[in-house]
Order: C-alpha cells, then structure tokens, then sequence
C-alpha cells in the first residue's frame, strides 16, 4: 500500500542503482550513496586508466609501431567519449534497445567515459534521478486523473 495516496494500485517509485527508492524523499542515506557513487566511479576510472596505460606500455615493448599504436589510442579515446556521451543521454531519456545493442561493442571498449559520466552526474544529484522522478511524478497525475471522483451535475456545469 502506497503511503502517499493510500492505495494499492498506485504508481510506485522505481529504484536506481546503488540508490533503491531513497532519490525521491533523499532520505535514508541518500547524500553518503551519493559521495560513495562520484567516489567509487573516480576511483574506477582511475584504476582502469591505470590498466589502460599498462596496456599501452605493453604494446610500446612489443614495438608493434606507431601507427598502431596511434590507432589504439585514438580508438580508446573516441569509444570513451561516445560512451560519456551515451551514458549521459541515459540519465535524461530511456535509451533505445536496438540503438543500446548495436553500441555495446563500442561502450564496453568505452567503459571510462561511462564511469566519468556517472562520476560528473553524482555531484549533482543520482545518475538517473530527474529522469524517474519525471516519470514518477507523470504516473502520479495520471493515477490521479484516473481515480479522482467528479463532484457535481455534469449537465449543470456553465458553458463559458
């Protein structure tokens, strides 16, 4: 049962990850998940930048040259972008499955743009939060809407 309107088939609040349901009072912790999400995403990115230059030194060792070397840094780095790019989208509007599946291959090799992306949205407010509490706030209106009782005689309502 739904403690703000009382009944059972009203519209419930959907969990975010890391968060459960406590975005929409900011209770419950709410502001620690907060910290503990920017901090654990920026020490993720780093670790894996960390990797990433490891990755980069073996190939500079197996002295495969310059160009592929080039080529897999420019790789990284526009994969990383378009996965900020991406991951910032989502917090904002559903994304598309079939968009979401054909771009898998390039957001996995992007995968620290999306940790950035988590990083820079956390200091505001949780990754996904304006965009469910729009949805949640619309569900409400609609329940609302739908189980409000009229008040009165139709047929005497005054025609402007």
């Amino acid at each position: 049962m739904s403690a703000e309107t009382g009944t059972e088939d009203a519209p419930h609040p959907e969990p975010l990850r890391f968060f459960g349901t406590t975005w929409l009072n900011h209770d419950n912790g709410y502001t620690a998940r907060r910290i503990a999400v920017a901090l654990g995403s920026l020490t993720t990115a780093a670790v894996s930048c960390l990797v990433l230059r490891l990755a980069y030194q073996g190939l500079q060792i197996a002295a495969i040259g310059t160009f592929v070397t080039l080529l897999m840094t420019v790789m990284f780095a526009i994969c990383s972008a378009m996965a900020f790019r991406h991951t910032w989208d989502g917090f904002t509007r559903r994304p598309d499955p079939d968009r979401q599946a054909a771009l898998r291959p390039l957001l996995t090799i992007g995968f620290v743009g999306s940790l950035l992306a988590y990083f820079v949205r956390s200091l505001t407010e949780a990754p996904g939060e304006k965009l469910h509490r729009q949805e949640y706030e619309e569900a409400r209106k609609r329940h609302e809407k739908r189980t409000t009782r009229r008040t009165g005689n139709p047929s005497k309502k005054r025609r402007a």
